[in-house]
């Protein structure tokens, strides 16, 4: 099987250094506009494999398309990173350009790749490469959820004083401040986490997470990586080993919880296929608010996108 991550910058490089750990891929294609850059973190990456003992063979290219062709798995990273005081959505333009020239050349030498998108702004950058691509929406979806149920998994872990393994958690909606974390489906070693947080220290942390990225952007000056690129990382593995994890994606919707044409978080099932079904829980009237707010907000963005008319359906 076959892997390429276009950007080798931190998340890409990241994502590519996990999968290559992982040990279950022959190659790991990363590639990159500058010169350069992939070919000296691929070959990095390469030196380290006698070290920490694995085979997966790490290749670098620049903007050479061709070295990918078919790629069973694409992940995107490209665009511009934000920067402190920048919002996920000011990067819509420039990065809505990357990510259609990305996805033309991802059909033109790997017409059947699944296609994980991570730029951002994540929903609209998701759209964005479904529109270019023209294939079914079970082969194009984004990465968002798997990362920020790690975030409020990692704050609930250290409120509790457990291990991050034994929080089960799932959360929904936009990559942004309007995501929907669910305290109601979060569990810990199977006990519903409130009967171990307090309801105002948990309304805390679910505020902390929908500001997780943007946190670390202030402490670090740009966005994060190392979460990032192994959540994305953990979904080409779901799929490449056809493992039916159940994970929070950027899935189109068709209808699901009353929602219709918009890339949205909610849980599915990730397998060979891709989105192999799409989970539909039975939220309550206050959940479903929330939700819908959410998807106003994507919905918004995605509009903008429609109207700049970088890619048309």
């Amino acid at each position: 099987m076959k892997v390429t991550v276009v950007g080798a910058g931190n998340v890409g490089a990241t994502c590519a250094n996990v999968l290559a750990h992982r040990d279950f891929l022959q190659e790991v294609v990363l590639l990159d506009i500058k010169e350069g850059t992939a070919e000296g973190k691929a070959l990095d990456m390469w030196q380290q494999a006698p070290i920490d003992y694995y085979s997966t063979k790490t290749v670098g290219v620049t903007n050479d398309y061709a070295r990918t062709a078919d790629s069973d798995v694409v992940v995107i990273t490209s665009g511009l990173p934000r920067k402190p005081g920048m919002s996920r959505d000011d990067l819509i333009s420039t990065n809505a350009n990357i990510v259609k020239s990305v996805t033309e050349n991802i059909n033109k030498y790997s017409p059947n790749a699944i296609i994980i998108v991570v730029s951002n702004p994540l929903d609209v950058m998701t759209y964005c490469a479904f529109l270019t691509a023209k294939k079914d929406s079970s082969k194009v979806f984004g990465m968002a959820g798997i990362l920020d149920t790690a975030r409020y998994r990692a704050f609930l872990a250290d409120e509790i004083g457990c291990s991050p393994k034994d929080i089960q958690a799932i959360l929904m909606g936009g990559h942004g401040d309007t995501m929907v974390p669910l305290p109601r489906y979060t569990t810990v070693a199977g006990i519903p986490v409130t009967e171990l947080v307090a309801a105002d220290k948990l309304e805390a942390i679910i505020q902390r997470t929908k500001v997780g990225g943007g946190e670390i952007v202030n402490l670090l000056g740009t966005s994060a990586w190392y979460a990032p690129g192994a959540a994305a990382a953990q979904m080409v593995e779901a799929i490449v080993k056809n493992e039916k994890r159940i994970f929070p994606c950027c899935a189109w919707l068709t209808g699901e919880y009353g929602l219709k044409d918009i890339y949205l978080g909610v849980p599915v099932v990730l397998g060979k296929n891709g989105i192999e079904k799409i989970i539909e829980l039975d939220l309550n009237e206050d959940e479903k608010a929330l939700l819908s707010t959410s998807a106003t907000h994507v919905k918004e963005v995605m509009d903008v996108l429609d109207n700049m008319k970088v890619v048309t359906a």
